[in-house]
């Protein structure tokens, strides 16, 4: 009576199957995983006219349904990185998943996106020489582009929660790219023309983070997204280097309109592999396995999208003191980045009396490194989080490194008293800075999965704000008491407080 204990359902941990059935159960090794070999004796006894055999075939077949799968499913969760399995199995394995492909093409367009604001830092100098435009009005070309920027995060957020990333992170390097193809010509035409092309600019640039951030979160399981994000915004990062290098080659090969060429051609040329390549959402795909969607799936919980005319909630978001910490943290990031990226070069001219070709080298080095440490903060990210340590626990730790290491970077940037010191210093401010793509960028999506888009477009105008105003306040501070001093001991009395505020409210939790 032992031997018919069979049962449809299969219970491997109980004592008597183990002791009973297992060891008469053989592995035969098949295209499609192993199955279980069912000894022919079993299928030649009918000891109730039948019945018996008839069990015994069921159960031969649920036997191989059961284990072939189970074998070949975690068979390429094991591999899907690095290729695992035999034979045709490995072969399988070997073929990039399609998500990865869809984070390089992400990481190219951030870099696309980063370098074309870089141009224009790079060719304004022989631009105001050429139009003879006065210190006063480079600041008013420099700041047009955050006149559109700071209006299309909100509008760009709401428009990726509804319609997807894809679409609106497409129109968005189309727009960009012609405007950036238009620059030149509109200088040449008038002051007018060039700040209505740069204000353009910045408006169709606003939605690229938000897409960003929402695409990735549907294309990659949890324990994965952090990594995603520190690969793409590695890209965002190095874009500052390849503008910086690629500017002016291409400036005195060319001509100024050289570089705009260029990288308005390179945005058009990823559009035509995005448009046929990428879906909104993994289950779109036609080229994703089963596989690869069964891993994604079961790594996150699906959101649903907004209805048509429905309109996202901006004062139940407001609400809610975890929403108020993504904002004040957007806000105290993008005060740091941008003081450091506005002001590096004439800081080192300043005070260490550092030539322009010199400090262009010094400000160039610390974007490098912050590209590596974005996507160490986020494979750390992820190795926490499978690890089984909370989400909530997770952000805040990545969010206080990206607080309070810039922040004591730059109080000991106070007593740097050579120009290497300083930059060393200014690097570790950076890399401790992109340890915020693993906390509050990430952290939209965990409270708010269905309006992140829209929260993303909050914090960002904000944030863009908060850039506008420090620097301002950098220059006027500069020229008041004389030194960088007291605005980079303000900037980091700033990080020290956030991360305070942040350890307070914030969660990994959902709220919306």
């Amino acid at each position: 009576m032992e031997a018919i204990g069979f049962t449809n359902k299969i219970q491997p941990h109980s004592s008597s199957f183990s002791n009973t059935h297992f060891g008469l159960i053989k592995f035969r090794k098949t295209h499609s995983g192993f199955e279980p070999k069912i000894p022919k004796k079993w299928k030649s006894l009918s000891l109730f006219g039948g019945e018996r055999e008839k069990r015994l075939l069921k159960e031969e077949v649920f036997l191989k349904r059961d284990f072939s799968v189970k074998c070949r499913a975690e068979g390429i969760e094991r591999g899907l990185m690095v290729g695992g399995g035999r034979s045709e199995e490995r072969r399988e394995l070997m073929v990039v998943a399609e998500r990865f492909k869809v984070v390089a093409l992400m990481a190219c367009v951030m870099c696309l996106c980063n370098a074309d604001r870089v141009v224009m830092s790079v060719a304004i100098v022989p631009l105001a020489a050429k139009h003879g435009w006065s210190n006063a009005f480079l600041g008013i070309v420099q700041s047009s582009f955050l006149w559109g920027y700071i209006f299309s995060s909100v509008i760009g957020g709401a428009l990726v929660d509804k319609y997807g990333g894809k679409k609106v992170i497409a129109w968005g390097a189309a727009l960009w790219s012609l405007s950036t193809l238009l620059t030149p010509w509109a200088a040449n035409h008038s002051t007018i023309s060039l700040l209505a092309i740069r204000a353009f600019f910045g408006l169709a640039e606003g939605v690229a983070l938000p897409s960003m951030n929402t695409l990735l979160s549907r294309w990659f399981p949890c324990h994965e997204r952090a990594t995603a994000v520190g690969i793409s915004m590695g890209g965002f990062h190095l874009g500052n280097v390849v503008g910086l290098v690629l500017t002016p080659l291409f400036m005195t090969s060319i001509g100024i309109s050289g570089p705009f060429i260029l990288f308005s051609s390179l945005g058009l040329l990823w559009l035509t592999s995005w448009i046929s390549q990428v879906t909104n959402d993994p289950k779109e795909s036609n080229s994703i396995t089963k596989a690869e969607l069964r891993l994604i799936q079961a790594g996150k919980s699906d959101s649903p999208t907004l209805q048509k005319g429905e309109l996202p909630p901006l004062r139940l978001l407001l609400s809610k003191m975890p929403t108020w910490a993504i904002i004040f943290a957007n806000v105290t990031n993008n005060w740091g980045y941008f003081v450091l990226l506005s002001w590096m070069p004439v800081y080192f001219k300043t005070v260490f009396n550092v030539n322009l070709k010199q400090a262009a080298w010094f400000s160039a080095v610390p974007w490098g490194t912050m590209a590596i440490s974005g996507y160490v903060a986020g494979a750390a990210s992820d190795f926490l989080i499978k690890a089984g340590y909370s989400l909530t626990f997770v952000r805040k730790v990545m969010q206080s490194i990206g607080f309070i290491g810039p922040g004591l970077a730059l109080l000991c940037l106070n007593f740097a008293k050579t120009p290497e010191v300083a930059s060393v210093l200014i690097t570790l401010a950076l890399s401790f800075s992109a340890f915020s793509q693993a906390g509050f960028l990430l952290n939209m999506q965990d409270i708010a999965p269905q309006y992140a888009g829209f929260l993303h477009g909050i914090s960002n105008s904000a944030g863009t704000l908060a850039a506008i105003i420090s620097t301002i306040g950098t220059g006027f501070f500069v020229q008041w008491l004389g030194s960088f001093q007291a605005f980079l001991t303000l900037t980091a009395c700033l990080y020290f407080v956030t991360a305070i505020f942040w350890n307070i409210y914030a969660t990994g939790e959902r709220v919306f």
